[in-house]
């Protein structure tokens, strides 16, 4: 019998509004609690650079994004993304980052059958 493929779907909680979902492992690929997600499964283009700069010190250089709302609003700061990435790591490489706990944030995993 084929094991279940494990799925993830963030939304944002207040708008209600899709930001990602798809296949967890190479698609949106779950790490420290964040999860990194391929451009093919980004399900919203506004996710804007706000050139905010960062550096992890394994991972290296990033930049931080805002999430602008149908109504103009903004999240501020609510996912980065890796413009120098450690080249050890190529599940970071330039894809849009989320947190997995952020109170603005609905995480929903679950399984679908082949």
């Amino acid at each position: 019998m084929p094991k279940p493929k494990k799925f993830v779907k963030i939304t944002h909680r207040t708008s209600g509004m899709l930001l990602a979902e798809g296949p967890m492992g190479w698609g949106i690929t779950p790490f420290e609690g964040n999860y990194y997600i391929r451009k093919k499964y980004l399900k919203t283009d506004n996710f804007k650079i706000n050139y905010i700069p960062g550096f992890c010190f394994y991972k290296f250089f990033y930049v931080w994004m805002n999430l602008v709302l149908k109504d103009g609003k903004k999240a501020s700061n609510l996912a980065w993304l890796y413009w120098f990435p450690n080249p050890l790591l190529p599940f970071i490489w330039f894809r849009v980052a989320v947190p997995g706990m952020h109170p603005e944030l609905k995480v929903e995993e679950y399984k679908v059958s082949n």
